[in-house]
């Protein structure tokens, strides 16, 4: 990878974290598919390292969280249809969260809907900051055991919970939304999901995998995962946030400036030597 030209690795940089598919970006960048897949696995490494090692002491007080859905090689619905198996086939849910102020997504994980991998993602979620958070959840029940196991009573933790006309449906209307404190005294007026489903629905238009309907989802996991550490890691560092006028990680301290697509590929010639 370290042949390729420094302005062709910044364009197909460009072209992923711009939702494009690895196929397309191949045809774009007149370079191989392999070649494509390597420069996203190893910037995909790179990404999720280097924000699992910064987002440790933030100053976030008021913490989102919700889980969002995908799938890798066949839906769960076709997997008997499957002749040979594939590791992480099947649905796949991104576990996401961000600070409902400086719109840091400072934590996620990509497994199962299990309370196991709920544990795991509340219990990453708890070692990033320096301070007492309020934290919000959709009404999925395992998070009631979760966050008291992991948090305690050193928590404010709220939870908001729809309930739609019907849950089979593809797109559902909804009829009632309430919210409830379960742990500690959080801020009824910020007991909401609101921004990190609107950051679930930039992750759809921004990473051609999550877009429904579509030929260009996940056929590995691992692929799959480097995508979404790829994407936080432009969302959190390269993109200026429309309503903050900089970027998530300046408003939260982490970053002076506003980063390049050179520097973020930077981070993997750093890793390579």
């Amino acid at each position: 990878m370290n042949k390729l030209p420094l302005h062709k690795r910044v364009q197909i940089l460009n072209l992923l974290v711009e939702g494009n598919s690895l196929r397309a970006t191949s045809r774009i960048t007149d370079c191989s598919i392999n070649t494509v897949t390597k420069f996203l696995v190893d910037i995909g490494q790179a990404a999720g390292d280097y924000q699992d090692a910064v987002f440790r002491n933030l100053p976030c007080k008021r913490i989102q969280v919700d889980e969002i859905w995908s799938f890798c090689y066949a839906k769960k619905k076709n997997l008997g249809y499957v002749k040979k198996p594939v590791l992480g086939m099947g649905d796949v849910w991104t576990w996401t969260s961000i600070c409902a102020d400086t719109k840091l997504v400072p934590c996620w994980r990509v497994g199962e809907r299990t309370k196991h991998m709920a544990y795991e993602f509340i219990k990453d979620l708890s070692t990033r900051f320096k301070n007492r958070i309020q934290l919000t959840s959709d009404g999925y029940k395992s998070y009631l055991d979760v966050v008291e196991a992991v948090f305690g009573d050193d928590v404010d933790f709220g939870m908001m919970v729809k309930v739609f006309e019907d849950e089979t449906k593809y797109r559902a209307d909804t009829i009632d939304v309430s919210t409830k404190a379960i742990i500690g005294n959080p801020d009824p007026n910020h007991i909401s999901t609101s921004f990190v489903e609107r950051q679930n629905l930039t992750m759809r238009t921004n990473i051609k995998r999550f877009t429904r309907r579509t030929n260009a989802f996940s056929k590995k996991i691992q692929n799959h995962t480097h995508a979404v550490s790829l994407h936080f890691m432009y969302y959190n560092f390269g993109r200026i946030h429309k309503t903050l006028r900089v970027t998530p990680a300046m408003e939260a301290g982490i970053s002076d400036h506003i980063w390049n697509l050179e520097e973020i590929i930077q981070l993997f010639d750093k890793n390579s030597n």
